[in-house]
């Protein structure tokens, strides 16, 4: 028996608990960052242990995306997407209720499972339920919801941080999961895939060990030094699990059955090149989205309402500017729309970089204005892109790998940009502050506890500290530049080269 129309169970309703879910996300996201000061008071922990209260969420969520939308198509999208949205209020819960950042820690990686399962459930929901120009608008307000999520989330969480506390910040995910619920309860249809073969099990926990040692090594490498035991252990196996969930893959691949990513797709070189797009706001929006925070903050000493305008001014331009990119790209090739933005975000982490601790609201507001405006121009692409870049049957498994790589990106960025931020800091306090413990400082310094680096070392002032951090934030800006850039002129030129594979789609054959 085929499931239920959508239209006669309530478009309106099913579309509204599932891009509830969708905003749910980046409110989990971002709210923590916002606060993260608010945490180290209340909870305590050491800077590794405060750089997981943000990583643990992405860690978990993006590596459990794609065995989320395997387990809803075997189990019934209906199920998973109610079930993850139940755990999901009551991760919300528990973590107002955490008594120490460990367990913090560990609610936030189920938090993640939590909204792994939603989204990847709901979108599948609406994939199989709409057609047409109706799925094209569905997945639009889809998007709009993860924009405004990211465009609100960290006003919202300054505003709630500053007069409820924390856990007002850490609770209202948990709100917004719950009217989805109620929603999803009553009008979401049963579906499923009725060919989904049984989960890839193993390839599920080889990718997850790959990256949760990745990044656990990378989190421990400012401290410890990159040839500490604790840092190669984690790398090398990190390293040896995505070479067995490589294998793995490629064998169920080669026997007929259906892995959890298929490698078949990296033959299309424009399919390669979207995955190079869907991790490039990584390094040059979502980390800013974690740094800022902490920098406006914890170091500065902005109230939390300031800080939520000026984070506003960077993510904002993420809602308006998809439906700016989709008319460009009518007269432009996406190539050209998505490399163009990408260079507008690279100019505008360079003149970050020129921001001193002493920068207004109009010192900030430009360099932010442009990275917001430059990522907006292939935000509103990219999803299409995906899904059109590969021959029409692959769309579903395409546009698993891109979430898979866009999210599981931003973990890896966080890491990697977290370590690297505190590195750059020990090079800049170290001639200022000779014979001291300036790795363990700058640590301090990286999550925004000022007071803290300053008592370890000695004789410095606080003009001193914000300045070295200004120096090796705009360092840092500089590298995040070069990344971005890098990118650009790589998407640029895979996506405007002609496909041999014969992919479908509006982006397949680019205009020049």
């Amino acid at each position: 028996m085929s499931s239920p129309s959508f239209s006669s169970v309530g478009a309106t309703w099913v579309r509204a608990a599932v891009c509830l879910a969708g905003l749910a996300m980046p409110l989990s996201f971002t709210g923590p960052a916002v606060v993260l000061p608010l945490l180290r008071e209340a909870l305590g922990g050491n800077p590794v242990a405060l750089h997981w209260a943000t990583n643990a969420f992405m860690l978990s969520f993006g590596a459990a995306l794609m065995a989320a939308g395997a387990l809803a198509d075997n189990l019934g999208r209906r199920p998973v997407f109610l079930g993850g949205l139940l755990l999901a209020v009551a991760s919300g819960v528990a973590l107002a209720c955490a008594p120490t950042l460990l367990v913090f820690n560990l609610l936030r990686g189920v938090q993640g499972l939590a909204a792994a399962a939603a989204l990847a459930s709901g979108s599948a929901a609406l994939a199989q339920e709409v057609q047409g120009a109706a799925r094209t608008r569905a997945f639009g307000w889809l998007g709009a919801s993860f924009g405004a999520g990211l465009a609100f989330g960290p006003l919202a969480a300054g505003v709630l941080g500053e007069h409820l506390g924390w856990r007002a910040v850490v609770v209202l995910p948990g709100l917004v999961s719950l009217l989805a619920l109620v929603l999803g309860a009553w009008r979401l249809p049963a579906s499923r895939n009725p060919a989904a073969t049984r989960l890839d099990g193993r390839g599920t926990l080889a990718f997850t060990l790959a990256l949760g040692l990745l990044t656990l090594g990378v989190l421990q490498a400012p401290a410890q030094g990159w040839g500490a035991v604790q840092v190669v252990l984690p790398l090398a196996g990190a390293a040896l699990a995505a070479l067995l969930f490589w294998r793995t893959e490629a064998g169920l691949l080669r026997r007929g059955g259906q892995p959890m990513l298929d490698i078949s797709l990296l033959r299309y070189p424009r399919f390669v090149g979207v995955q190079l797009l869907a991790a490039a706001p990584a390094y040059g929006f979502v980390v800013l989205l974690v740094l800022l925070p902490i920098r406006f903050i914890g170091l500065e000493g902005r109230g939390s309402w300031e800080a939520g305008q000026l984070m506003l001014l960077l993510s904002g331009p993420i809602l308006l500017m998809p439906g700016v990119a989709a008319r460009l790209a009518g007269r432009w090739s996406a190539a050209a729309v998505c490399g163009a933005g990408l260079v507008l975000c690279a100019a505008g982490l360079l003149w970050l970089g020129h921001c001193g601790p002493t920068s207004g609201l109009r010192g900030y507001a430009g360099p932010l204005l442009m990275i917001g405006l430059g990522v907006g121009l292939p935000w509103g692409l990219m999803d299409g892109l995906a899904v059109s870049v590969v021959p029409r049957e692959r769309a579903g498994m395409a546009a698993g790998i891109f979430n898979t790589v866009r999210v599981a990106g931003e973990g890896i960025a966080l890491a990697l940009v977290g370590a690297g931020l505190a590195t750059l800091l020990a090079t800049e306090l170290h001639p200022l502050f000779p014979g001291t413990d300036v790795a363990q400082a700058a640590q301090r310094l990286a999550t925004g506890d000022l007071a803290q680096a300053m008592a370890l070392l000695p004789g410095g002032t606080r003009a001193e500290l914000l300045q070295a951090y200004a120096r090796a934030f705009g360092l840092l800006t500089q590298v995040l530049a070069g990344v971005t850039l890098a990118t650009a002129c790589v998407v640029f030129l895979v996506l405007r080269a002609p496909d041999p594979h014969g992919a479908e789609g509006p982006f397949a054959a680019e205009r020049g």
